[in-house]
């Protein structure tokens, strides 16, 4: 008989290496440790804009990339009775002025409008999706209430989607945004934060029935801002006279909100002249 061998004790059992999780530049990588398990949870980050990015969209002193021709219109339906102009001064290395007044239509009992439009290829404004539009600006009319700015992007026809708001059809990707400009001897800054703007709102008054905080589909998004066809500045909503000068639009990345010398529009805000 051959002598019976103990039973070898069987080897401990050792768990694969755990590998570190991966710094994510956009989104972020959590690993979960539990007993006998190990789950990874993947985050979505917040939209955020690159330091120190300041985007030139619009200028009047005839750079390449950021000089567009404007192009006035008023109200022109039902009886409308509102009026204005846009020029532009060459002095003091150029500036958009549009002048005018803002009349009741008769018919509808509503304000009327004046409006200067620009069409192009503007610039990819993408890095700064979490800041602001900026506008430098100044008016003789500070207590005008009724300025605002629109940018039309992801629309195969920025005047349509311009006039309808998103009320008719295909009238989707023409994003407004309220704004004032305060009293001042020079000019001003004003930002208004792209989650402000919104495309859904009402063609007879220009304002919003969908805020971009209540209906996500409304918001300008960073893939919009990659394509601006078209800028706005608008008079709607209140009558009375208009005098508004311009002399650049911006996309500004958040953490630039920091320094003076800026109004915010949509309410509340540092206000400051140059």
């Amino acid at each position: 008989r051959r002598p019976i061998s103990p039973p070898r004790a069987a080897a401990p059992r050792t768990s694969p290496p755990v590998p570190p999780p991966r710094a994510q530049p956009q989104s972020c990588t959590r690993w979960h440790r539990a007993p006998h398990m190990l789950s990874l949870v993947a985050c979505l980050a917040a939209p955020t804009s690159t330091p120190g990015i300041n985007i030139s969209l619009l200028t009047f002193d005839g750079t390449p990339g950021s000089s567009f021709r404007f192009v006035q219109l008023n109200d022109p339906v039902m009886g409308g009775r509102s009026h204005g102009s846009w020029s532009v001064n060459s002095s003091a290395g150029g500036f958009g002025v549009m002048d005018g007044e803002v009349v009741t239509i008769p018919s509808l009992n509503v304000p009327g409008f004046i409006k200067a439009a620009a069409d192009g290829a503007f610039r990819d404004a993408s890095a700064a999706a979490s800041g602001s539009l900026e506008l430098l600006v100044r008016s003789s009319t500070p207590e005008y209430a009724g300025f605002r700015v629109a940018v039309a992007s992801g629309t195969l026809a920025p005047s349509y989607a311009c006039a309808g708001g998103g009320s008719v059809p295909l009238s989707r990707g023409c994003y407004k945004a309220k704004f004032s400009v305060p009293a001042a001897s020079g000019w001003v800054r004003v930002s208004i934060p792209f989650a402000a703007f919104s495309d859904l709102w009402s063609p007879a008054t220009g304002e919003h029935t969908r805020e971009c905080s209540d209906d996500l589909s409304a918001c300008l998004t960073a893939e919009r801002l990659k394509t601006i066809k078209r800028v706005e500045l608008w008079a709607e909503g209140a009558s009375g006279a208009v005098h508004l000068e311009c002399k650049s639009i911006s996309a500004v990345a958040s953490d630039e909100h920091s320094a003076g010398g800026r109004v915010s529009g949509g309410g509340g805000g540092l206000r400051g002249s140059i």
